[in-house]
């Protein structure tokens, strides 16, 4: 008489929703990590007169800021977008942006918020964005971002992230910047305009001509 094989185990439902978060999270994580750490070639033409246009109106409250143009490109840079998918910088091509990277423990990055949306709300369109990436790590990181853009209100900043830190590792490793907040000025390609180490008033006189100069300096 012919032994049949005891059939296989099934994994109950709960097990099964448990082993698909887990590879979904495993797989945003490899994700982020190649778009963030892999080699950086320079993916763009320098522009030097572009980023001189917004470095000559870069005073008073901007004077902080740095025309660069330097060939530097971000197209690949890998964040989550507000529902948690995959997203980099490549998926806003068409708008100048305006990148800036902050956490909720960052006081100055607090402080800078209501400006910053305070220019989306009057600037953003198709072809400009104020793109702001979280960078909260650790248990209940996503959760305090979440509770600070909520008690502020912002009508026009989502909540893009990077759990991994990486897209900040990158900044530091090509010495862009040490600290936060920080802002990167982005063309149309997302290559590199401008630098900003450190909070700013943007709803000024002087933000509003820096953003001016980078949306009509195509």
């Amino acid at each position: 008489m012919q032994e049949t094989a005891p059939p296989s185990p099934k994994l109950r439902p709960r097990r099964v929703l448990v082993v698909v978060a887990l590879s979904a999270l495993v797989a945003l994580a490899l994700t982020l990590w190649l778009g963030n750490t892999g080699p950086k070639a320079t993916e763009c033409p320098v522009q030097a007169e572009r980023a001189a246009k917004i470095d000559a109106v870069a005073i008073g409250n901007l004077a902080a800021l740095n025309g660069t143009g330097q060939g530097r490109g971000y197209a690949d840079m890998a964040f989550t977008d507000p529902s948690g998918g995959p997203v980099t910088i490549a998926d806003f091509a068409g708008k100048t942006l305006l990148v800036n990277f902050w956490a909720s423990w960052c006081i100055p990055c607090r402080a800078e918020m209501p400006e910053l949306d305070a220019i989306a709300t009057e600037y953003n369109s198709d072809k400009f964005m104020v793109l702001p990436i979280n960078l909260d790590i650790g248990e209940g990181g996503a959760a305090k971002a979440k509770a600070f853009m909520d008690e502020g209100a912002f009508q026009n900043l989502p909540l893009y992230a990077d759990p991994t830190f990486k897209v900040f590792d990158r900044l530091k490793t090509q010495a862009v910047a040490i600290g936060l907040p920080a802002t990167l000025l982005l063309d149309e390609k997302g290559c590199e305009l401008a630098v900003l180490q450190g909070p700013a008033t943007w709803s000024s006189t002087d933000g509003h001509n820096v953003i001016a100069a980078l949306i009509g300096g195509a």
